[in-house]
């Protein structure tokens, strides 16, 4: 099948897993990440997957839910909903690592840069490096260590893949440097 025969076919949640895991299954590297976020770009071209995924969440409703977890490579796809702004402070995902994908809206995304590390209690300050905007279709990958901090002024939605569930990883406080804001 070509590609443009592939494209044109529905794209299931369940077909963007077994492309995951094929991507994975040599192991999580560099270059099996940067595949992975060609799956995800071609999600983001389905609308039919986009209705089917990210539907509108009841008000009180957590923006992120874990659509699916692989059992034996530990990566999940999850859906994010967000009916309104949203900002997000600068994080990383601890050892993981995360792709997002943007669907719908359009997010204001910052990198930035570890000026001072973490230090026992004292989070690592950080200085921002580029803003750019991610707009429907466009897929990211933000690497392990990468600091980024989202910002979202009207309702967005997202498939965003982790390299292992990040509601069980520990991460280090990151904050702004004072000189940085």
């Amino acid at each position: 099948m070509s590609d443009a025969e592939q494209e044109a076919q529905p794209y299931t949640l369940e077909a963007l897993a077994a492309d995951l895991r094929t991507c994975f299954a040599a192991g999580d590297t560099a270059d099996a990440r940067r595949a992975a976020c060609g799956h995800v770009a071609r999600a983001l071209k389905d609308a039919a997957f986009i209705d089917t995924h990210l539907p509108t969440r009841a008000a009180n409703a957590a923006p992120r839910e874990v659509l699916y977890e692989d059992p034996t490579l530990g990566f999940c796809i999850c859906g994010h909903v967000h009916d309104g702004p949203a900002h997000g402070d600068p994080h990383d995902h601890g050892p993981s690592w995360a792709i997002y994908g943007q669907a719908r809206g359009v997010t204001e995304m910052t990198d930035w840069a570890i000026t001072t590390p973490a230090h026992g209690d004292e989070p690592a300050l950080v200085t921002p490096l580029r803003t750019y905007v991610m707009e429907p279709g466009d897929a990211h990958l933000y690497d392990v260590g990468a600091v980024h901090s989202p910002k979202r002024d009207a309702p967005v939605k997202l498939i965003r893949v982790e390299g292992r569930n990040l509601d069980h990883v520990a991460r280090s406080p990151i904050a702004a440097a004072p000189d940085a804001v």
